[in-house]
This record gives C-alpha cells, sequence and structure tokens, in this order.
C-alpha cells in the first residue's frame, strides 16, 4: 500500500503548478476540482488532467468559459505534451512556452491573451500542433513569428488567424517539410509570398484578408503546391496573372482570389479544373469568361469582355489584350480596357476611325514595360502607332510588316533590340533613344519606304494630319555620340549626291524639251559647248570652249568640279571655273564664228580665237553637226 502510494502522488512541483492555475481563475469551480486540495494523479484523478505516473501530461479545459490569466510558470510542467485551453476567456500574457520540449499539442485559439513574450517558441522541438487563432496579441505594435519557431521540424499545422502577425511572410516556413496547413487570414501580413514555399508541402494556406497594405505580388509560386486542397488569397493585393501551371494542383478544391489585383485572360487550365468552390470576383480580370467546371463559381465585378461563359470576344479587342499582356499590365490601361468594343470612348490611348475601327494606338510615356506583341498586325486599320518614352525591349515582330496602312511607327527612348523588320510600305519609323540600335541598325536599312527619324510625337493628343514619309535619314547632331555623328557623316555622303542628281534629271527634262523646240527656230544655235578650265601649265593662258552644232538643240555646260548644269534659250550661260559666259558673247568675240578669227580646223571642227572685254584669250572649238 506504501509503494502504491508513493507512485501515484503528483510531482510536488506539478502540484504547485497546477494550484496555482486554480487560484488564478475567477471561476474555478467550473473544473470540478477537489476544493480541499488532493492529488490531481491520485485516485480519483482530477478532471481535465491527464497524467503519466506522477507527472501532468495532459490539461483539456476547452469551452469551459474560465476567465483569468495562467500562471508565468506553466513551462514548469517540463512533461507537458497537450496543452488545450481554447474557447475560453483567458487573458493577460502568455507564459513562455519555451524548455517544453516534450509538447506536441498546444490551442489557445479563442481567447484573450494580449501579449506573447519573445522566447514563447523557444525548444519546442516536439510542436505538431499550434493554434493562437482569435487573440488580441501585441495590439499596439503587432508581433511577427520569431526564428525560433523553425526549430520545431515536427509541426504540421499552424495556425494564427487574427492575432495581429505583422510583417513579411516568414521565409522559413516554406522550407518546413512537415508543414501541411498553414492558416494565417485577417493579420497584418505584407509584401510577397516568399519564394522559398516553391514546391512546399502545403495542403491548407490561408493567407486571406490582411489589413494595412495586405499581402502583394505575384502568386505563381502557389502553381508549384502540388499538394494543397484549399487556397484562400481573397483580400489582398496580389496582382499580376493567374499562372498557366495552375491546372497542375490536381488536389485542389476551394480556390479564392477574390478582392485582388489580378490581372489578364483566365487560363484555360483552371477552367478546366473540377473544383467544389472558385471565386474570382472583385479583380481585373480580362477576354472572354471560359466554361468552368467547377461545381461553385463566381467572376462578378471584372472587365471580361461577355457576361456569358463561352461567348468569345471581339477579334480587336483580343489582338489589344495580347498586346498588354506583353507589356505587363499598366494600371491604367487595365482600369480602361474593359468590354467588348475599343472604339466606345473608355479605352485609354485608342482612336478609331469613321469606321469604328482601330487607327491610333497613342501610348507615349504610360509605364510600358515588357515586350511587343504580333497580336498587333491583327488590327489591319491601325495607321499611327506611339510608345515612345517608355521601357520596352525585344523586338519588332516581324508581323508588324503586315500593316499596309502603318504610316507612323514612334519606338523611340526605349530599350528596342536589332535587327528590326524590313517594312515594305512607307513608313517613318522613329528609334532615336534605343541604346542598342545603332543609326543604323541591322535589318532597318533605310529605303524610300523606310526612314528613320527623331521626329517628336505627341504625347497628350493624337495628331490628326498623316505626315509625308521621306527617304532620307535624319538625325539631331545635339543628340548624337561622335561615334554616331560619323556614321551619319557616311551616310549623308551617300545620299546627298544621289538626291542632287535625282533633281537634275527632274530639271533636265523639261528643260530638254525646251532647247529642243528653241533648236527648230535657230538651226545654227550651238548645241552642246565645252568649257575647258585654265590649265597653269598652258603659255598662252587660254580659256578652251568647244561647241557642237547639233539640231536637236540641246546646251551643256561643264565646269572644273565635274558637275553640270542645263540651260536653254538665246542666252545660254556657260560657267568654266570662274567664268560665266554666253552664247552671244562668244558670238560677238568671234565675229560670229568668222573665218578671220579661225586658228585652225580638225576631225571634229572649226577652232576659232576670241577674247573677252577684260581680255581673257578664248578658243572656241565649233563641232560639225552630227559629232558626239
Amino acid at each position: 500500500a506504501f509503494a502504491s502510494l508513493v507512485f501515484t502522488v503528483t510531482d510536488p512541483n506539478d502540484l504547485s503548478i497546477i494550484n496555482e492555475f486554480r487560484k488564478g481563475l475567477e471561476n474555478p469551480e467550473v473544473l470540478k476540482w477537489p476544493e480541499n486540495g488532493g492529488d490531481p494523479c491520485g485516485s480519483p484523478v482530477w478532471p481535465h488532467i491527464v497524467c503519466s505516473g506522477s507527472r501532468i501530461q495532459q490539461i483539456q479545459v476547452m469551452g469551459l468559459g474560465l476567465k483569468g490569466p495562467l500562471p508565468q510558470n506553466l513551462n514548469k510542467l517540463s512533461r507537458l505534451t497537450h496543452l488545450g485551453l481554447q474557447k475560453n476567456q483567458f487573458s493577460g500574457k502568455l507564459p513562455s512556452f519555451s524548455g517544453l520540449s516534450e509538447l506536441s499539442f498546444a490551442y489557445l485559439d479563442f481567447n484573450q491573451f494580449d501579449t506573447i513574450p519573445l522566447d514563447f517558441f523557444d525548444g519546442l522541438v516536439n510542436l505538431q500542433v499550434l493554434a493562437l487563432d482569435e487573440n488580441p496579441l501585441n495590439a499596439t505594435s503587432g508581433w511577427s513569428l520569431p526564428n525560433g519557431l523553425q526549430d520545431s521540424a515536427q509541426l504540421i499545422n499552424l495556425t494564427m488567424i487574427n492575432c495581429n502577425l505583422a510583417g513579411p511572410l516568414p521565409e522559413f516556413l516554406g522550407t518546413m517539410s512537415s508543414l501541411e496547413v498553414l492558416l494565417l487570414s485577417s493579420n497584418r501580413l505584407s509584401g510577397p509570398i516568399p519564394g522559398t514555399f516553391k514546391d512546399a508541402v502545403l495542403k491548407m494556406l490561408w493567407l486571406n484578408d490582411q489589413s494595412g497594405d495586405g499581402m502583394s505580388g505575384s502568386i505563381d509560386v502557389v502553381a508549384t503546391m502540388v499538394s494543397l486542397t484549399h487556397l484562400w488569397l481573397h483580400g489582398n493585393q496580389f496582382s499580376g496573372k493567374i499562372p498557366v501551371e495552375i491546372g497542375n494542383l490536381t488536389n485542389l478544391k476551394d480556390l479564392s482570389v477574390n478582392t485582388n489585383n489580378l490581372v489578364g485572360l483566365i487560363p484555360e487550365s483552371l477552367a478546366n479544373m473540377p473544383l467544389d468552390n472558385l471565386d474570382l470576383n472583385n479583380n481585373h480580370f480580362m477576354g472572354p469568361v471560359p466554361k468552368f467546371k467547377a461545381t461553385n463559381v463566381s467572376f462578378m465585378s471584372n472587365s471580361f469582355c461577355q457576361t456569358k461563359q463561352g461567348a468569345v470576344c471581339a477579334p480587336e479587342v483580343m489582338a489589344l489584350l495580347e498586346f498588354l499582356d506583353g507589356v505587363n499590365y499598366p494600371s491604367r490601361l487595365v482600369e480602361s480596357w474593359s468590354g467588348n468594343n475599343p472604339c466606345d470612348g473608355r479605352w485609354w490611348g485608342i482612336s478609331c476611325d469613321d469606321n469604328q475601327k482601330v487607327s491610333v494606338i497613342n501610348l507615349p510615356k504610360s509605364n510600358l514595360s515588357g515586350t511587343l506583341s504580333p497580336s498587333i498586325a491583327n488590327l489591319e486599320t491601325v495607321t499611327r502607332i506611339y510608345l515612345e518614352s517608355n521601357n520596352l525591349s525585344g523586338f519588332v515582330p516581324s508581323s508588324w510588316t503586315s500593316l499596309k496602312s502603318l504610316s507612323i511607327l514612334d519606338l523611340s527612348n526605349n530599350n528596342i533590340s536589332p535587327p528590326l523588320p524590313k517594312f515594305t510600305t512607307p513608313l517613318k519609323l522613329v528609334l532615336n533613344g534605343n541604346p542598342k540600335l545603332t543609326s543604323n541598325p541591322p535589318g532597318a536599312n533605310p529605303s524610300p519606304n523606310n526612314s528613320t527619324t527623331p521626329a517628336d510625337s505627341p504625347t497628350s493628343s493624337v495628331p490628326s494630319s498623316r505626315p509625308n514619309s521621306s527617304s532620307s535619314v535624319i538625325f539631331k547632331p545635339s543628340e548624337q555620340s561622335p561615334e554616331k555623328k560619323d556614321s551619319k557623316s557616311k551616310i549623308a555622303i551617300v545620299v546627298v549626291p544621289i538626291a542632287g542628281f535625282l533633281l537634275l534629271v527632274c530639271l533636265a527634262i523639261p528643260l530638254y524639251i525646251y532647247v529642243c523646240k528653241k533648236s527648230k527656230d535657230k538651226h545654227q544655235a550651238p548645241t552642246a559647248l565645252v568649257v575647258h578650265p585654265r590649265d597653269p601649265s598652258d603659255s598662252d593662258n587660254v580659256v578652251k570652249i568647244a561647241i557642237a552644232n547639233q539640231t536637236n538643240g540641246s546646251l551643256s555646260t561643264v565646269n572644273a568640279s565635274g558637275s553640270a548644269s542645263i540651260h536653254s534659250g538665246e542666252s545660254h550661260m556657260i560657267e568654266a571655273g570662274n567664268l560665266l559666259i554666253s552664247v552671244q558673247v562668244l558670238r560677238n568675240v568671234t565675229k560670229n564664228f568668222s573665218p578671220e578669227n579661225e586658228l585652225g580646223r580638225g576631225g571634229f571642227g572649226v577652232v576659232y580665237k576670241g577674247e573677252l572685254d577684260d581680255g581673257t584669250q578664248i578658243a572656241v572649238k565649233r563641232m560639225e553637226a552630227g559629232i558626239v
């Protein structure tokens, strides 16, 4: 009997703590423990107490309505494995649980604890379940999970709903290999879901309804958590698109992303998931509403082009939405590009022609980033595209060359990469301010229908007139580096003579016709004339002039530089170096090509001498008709 008494008596230290626990309560009678002391681990065993030998292992008082604080030395119950205090009215400061190395289950939720010590989680190496939901812990400043919790390698369930958790979601939670349930709703968490959550084994993840700024960033990482069955992200500031890989979550049954800033088209992979519940309300989803396989689905307050599942969008809408996808959905466009008609006046930066077809895309300084979508090629009526001063990168899609009506494409001040496609229709292509493009980037050889100019485009309104295209390449010297200036100078050397020659040809044709007409009236009028500049080695310093007396009527004058000008009529003017001579003067100084001024004859004509008024000696060769 004595031996039996020894082994059933509660450990004195445990007995002291449990009596202090009872004394702190406002309503201890609810426990129905002996009033005059006794042995919790003795016979009969006290209600709500479970012992192992003389040591208290469990305290289970769930839902008894107990009021009062807990003893601050509760962690001296060193053999405690289960603590069930949930759904009471315990209050005050939580005691530290540091050192409770055998504690596996701790339910402290739905109470009035107002403070949690910094070392609360230290040494809980066997902890599997911890619930702190619905406690006003550190209400003024909020609190964060300490790194010590990551030592609880056996942790399976961690629920801390509405207990003033603040700051970023700890990265170590994503690396806890046993954690299956993480419920952190209605706190003050902010920032993104850390990348450490990639491939996490979580089955339930609740991050919904964070106060303040809420959680933000992409939700791409959740698509890697293939064990998820419940995912609640609603009531935050998550942005970006729903990842296509969401379809990999074959165990998922409940998905809520209500009230976020998610954008884009609903991926087909999500539409095909046989979910029990799917909540997409209050976002910025666009495009068509797919036919969902979810049992219960809601998608109100979005920017869908249609309201009925399975209804398609207009082709122009889809082209613009694919463009929007490429430039990462800037908020201003997301907020205004809704509905199924881009010409209804609400689509920012879009103008339409009289036929209600998109004609102008005017989005300078619009916070565009990303790449240009080939889908713009489907807007066959577009005439002008202004995308300057954004942060666009990558290539200009080759499909854009099919835009036959496109006259202006302004991509200045971006980060476009070469090579550029070759447009086959007249186009003003503005490229200055792109560091990766030189003055004549590969694939952008300037031609009469593909010109490059630094001309500015409007920033607040769409221009009403279409400028003429040009074949020349124009650059602003003040905006170019020395290397670019040198490159442009080489281009100018090639282009200017060609332009001059074309101008000369244009003038020559009507003048040629006029001279032919005059030659009919004056058969003897000289029609071709060559002036040889003075030769310094010539001792008589005579200016030599050759005249062809053809009947077809044209007169050509050649100067010392080799360039030519064409004149017609009686007052033929011939420039030789610095000497300008009219045909009439030649007749006068040679006495109308008198035989007495004849210097000699050759196989090509007769040479006459003459002297100008200033004493300049000239020799004029009058070529015989028919000599070429």
